[in-house]
């Protein structure tokens, strides 16, 4: 292949990678239903773990694409909230008697608070689309892994479309709920989740700042 022509692409790729932000907010404004499915296919592309799920009869991997404003998009919200509230009140309970826990997880437990002040999860329910990825269960476990590289491919696919991406963390909580789970049309339990918002960003994030390279690296003999 011609040096330009792969300079040029790791300019493009460079270029990608440094404007990827968490986007939290979000414009009235629909992306086309073609956006949508052509972060879907970047997801698609994404490794998995062939030893753990590669002899399953149907493919391993889904996607759900629940829309704002409708029917399915009503009945998650208040799901997705009350497991914020479950996922809370268990943290309280195990920070009275760890220490430990509770100097670390004072920036969460705030972010928590948030959240159930405001009544509503970000990203579920205040951008166009809300998706769920479903990595079917294997073994050894390596689903959650699966889910990073596929929600990876989908942030930069949505970068690269110039479309805000926000990952929904509380999203891998929902595995095993049952009403839930039946929104998504599959069976609790077989399935590993993973979640994120998409939408046209309401506002420009600064530029994302890293150390250099050599500041965090060591060269080993």
């Amino acid at each position: 292949m011609c040096y330009d022509v792969v300079e040029q692409k790791n300019v493009y790729l460079d270029q990608i990678l440094a404007d990827r932000r968490s986007y939290r907010m979000f414009t009235a404004a629909i992306p086309q239903e073609d956006q949508i499915r052509r972060i879907l296919h970047a997801g698609l592309l994404a490794p998995y773990a062939a030893a753990s799920v590669g002899g399953s009869k149907d493919y391993f991997r889904r996607f759900f694409v629940i829309k704002k404003g409708t029917q399915s998009m009503d009945a998650a919200i208040p799901l997705v909230m009350e497991q914020v509230n479950v996922m809370a009140q268990g943290l309280q309970k195990e920070m009275e008697t760890n220490p430990t826990l509770r100097k670390k997880a004072v920036m969460f437990v705030q972010r928590m608070e948030m959240i159930r002040k405001a009544g509503r999860v970000p990203g579920v329910g205040n951008a166009p689309y809300f998706i769920v990825v479903a990595e079917r269960k294997g073994f050894p476990p390596a689903e959650l892994q699966s889910l990073a590289h596929c929600l990876e491919n989908m942030w930069l696919k949505a970068t690269a479309l110039e479309l805000g991406f926000q990952l929904v963390s509380i999203t891998s909580r929902m595995s095993d709920n049952k009403e839930f789970c039946k929104i998504l049309g599959i069976l609790a339990g077989e399935w590993e989740l993973m979640g994120c918002a998409v939408g046209f960003p309401a506002d420009e994030l600064s530029p994302s700042i890293r150390p250099p390279v050599e500041d965090v690296t060591r060269w080993l003999e």
